[in-house]
């Protein structure tokens, strides 16, 4: 059996780079107080040798650990179909790792699972915590609360009403459903339907709220719910059909449920754009390029609110205690016209 090969100690770095331990120490673990010239011995011995930092002892020197959880309140069926929650780690991700953090996937199938992600944010594995897709009557504000760890929410939460202090991202999504109705009345379209999102979450209410600042008093009967998936498009489609049969135009509350309410139109012979204009939101693209014809949708940069999520709680983390807490960010949105509508 080899011997196991033995790391470089921080002790071996300040002996390489002539210079205390102490010194060395506070190089590495981004001290103020050294001289340059000190700064770039250290450095280069630390790459000479390949010393690694031992996370445990420099958390108990700096108090950070480096790492952000990221929580998921969707169920992992949700999480590695929907592409949404793809384009908003991956901003996350670029991030933190600008940052020399870890990211760590924390993800909740059931209500059961909410005790044990409060249990590892209180017990000081991470800095802070990301948390996106949230629903109204959810558990984890108040256990992240409890928690009491920096937080960054992607998305409006419900309760933020002025009563709660919330930082979060999120797009314009009340002003994205009135550009998308907008474009479909201006189509001379006048049965314009809507399918919606989980109501129990903000970004789908205010999607319906945008559609009812155009729609005014529409018939109830065009306003179908559903649940952001392909699934859920089709059932409601079919739905809006056999209800409605006169429906000439469909906004879909997203791209997924877009994709459904297209495979439903064709399957029932409606020609699109010509019998039934169709928009979603999201334009995710994976989702778009799939659609037939190509889907004209409400465009949110989805990995730039990953990205400004990550920022946000990074800067909160770093900020000194003068500084100004960071203010909540709300995207705009675009409408992509393509051939659906």
């Amino acid at each position: 059996m080899s011997e196991a090969v033995s790391r470089p100690t921080l002790e071996a770095v300040a002996a390489r780079a002539g210079v205390s331990r102490a010194t060395a120490s506070r190089v590495v673990n981004g001290g103020d107080g050294v001289r340059e010239p000190l700064v770039e011995r250290v450095r280069q011995a630390v790459a000479e040798l390949g010393y690694v930092p031992n996370q445990a002892a420099r958390s108990l020197v700096t108090r950070r650990h480096d790492a952000v959880a990221v929580v998921i309140a969707e169920p992992e069926t949700r999480i590695f179909t929907d592409p949404f929650f793809a384009l908003q780690l991956r901003g996350i991700s670029k991030e933190l790792t600008a940052h020399d953090n870890q990211l760590v996937l924390l993800l909740t199938e059931g209500r059961d699972d909410h005790a044990r992600v409060a249990r590892y944010l209180a017990g000081g594995h991470v800095d802070g915590a990301l948390v996106f897709s949230l629903h109204l009557d959810d558990p984890l504000p108040g256990l992240i609360e409890g928690a009491k760890i920096p937080t960054v929410f992607g998305g409006r939460p419900g309760w933020s009403d002025g009563s709660k202090d919330a930082v979060y991202v999120d797009c314009d999504n009340r002003g994205g459903a009135r550009d998308a109705v907008r474009h479909l009345a201006g189509l001379g379209r006048t049965r314009i339907a809507h399918i919606t999102g989980p109501l129990d979450q903000t970004s789908a209410a205010d999607r319906l709220d945008g559609y009812r600042d155009v729609m005014g008093e529409a018939d109830p009967r065009l306003i179908v719910p559903s649940d952001f998936t392909p699934a859920g498009g089709e059932r409601a489609m079919a739905e809006l059909l056999d209800r409605c049969p006169d429906v000439d135009a469909v906004f879909a509350a997203n791209d997924l449920t877009a994709l459904g309410a297209l495979r439903v139109l064709r399957e029932r012979g409606r020609r699109v754009p010509e019998d039934v204009a169709v928009v979603g939101f999201d334009d995710v693209l994976p989702v778009t390029e799939q659609t037939g014809p190509s889907l004209t949708t409400v465009r949110q940069d989805i990995e730039e609110m990953g990205r400004l999520m990550a920022r946000l709680l990074l800067s909160t983390l770093t900020r000194s205690g003068s500084a100004p807490a960071p203010s909540s960010v709300v995207l705009p949105t675009t409408l992509v016209r393509r051939a659906s509508a």
